[in-house]
């Protein structure tokens, strides 16, 4: 997985777990795409400290998913329930079906539309 895609996750996971201080440099960081320096600047301290407080967040949030693993849960029920919408498409598109059914197989497709999103 990308490295800033699985930063994202993880923060959209654990980010209210950080201190305000980590949160907003994070965001600062990440979300508006800020520079070392634009943040340092901003925050009124160094580049290093901004850096190094990137770092140690970083590093929370990996920790909190190496104790947790709700990220990586995530992704396989993700993936489960990519394939649970392919089979009710494949069966939709393969067999004739009484009406009722295939109303059905539109509820399990619309379901899993609602979780994917």
């Amino acid at each position: 997985m990308d490295s800033l895609l699985q930063i994202s996750l993880l923060f959209d996971f654990y980010g209210e777990l950080l201190t305000e201080k980590q949160k907003n440099i994070y965001r600062m960081y990440y979300d508006d795409d800020l520079s070392l320096s634009e943040i340092a600047l901003e925050l009124d301290i160094s580049r290093q400290a901004v850096r190094d407080q990137l770092k140690r967040t970083e590093k929370i949030l990996k920790e909190y998913e190496e104790k947790l693993n709700l990220v990586e849960k995530f992704l396989i029920h993700k993936e489960a329930v990519s394939k649970i919408k392919k089979i009710a498409e494949d069966i939709e598109n393969k067999f004739e079906l009484p009406y009722n059914m295939l109303n059905c197989i539109e509820d399990i497709k619309r379901i899993a539309d609602d979780i994917l999103c």
